[in-house]
């Protein structure tokens, strides 16, 4: 194994982890900001209540990319593994 191909395995190994985790964290983003704006309208300045929106959006957005984030990982895996057939 070349040092290219250590480099490319860990830059491979660095993009799936972000294109997987990026539905997640977009969401909690989205949620906790928007969640942010109305306590600060409304005042009411209690920090529990911007947990409670954030795991039930971040749920959700598990639930509907599971599948994705699955079939990703796997495609990640199996050709990981087929390089290390190539050696």
């Amino acid at each position: 194994m070349t040092e290219l191909d250590v480099v490319t395995l860990i830059r491979d190994s660095l993009f799936i982890t972000m294109k997987i985790s990026a539905p997640i964290l977009f969401t909690a983003l989205i949620v906790g900001f928007v969640v942010g704006v109305l306590q600060t309208t409304t005042s009411i300045q209690e920090p529990t209540i911007a947990f409670v929106p954030k795991i039930i959006a971040i749920f959700v957005v598990i639930v509907i990319f599971a599948s994705w984030m699955v079939r990703s990982m796997t495609d990640y895996t199996r050709n990981l593994f087929m390089m290390i057939e190539k050696i």
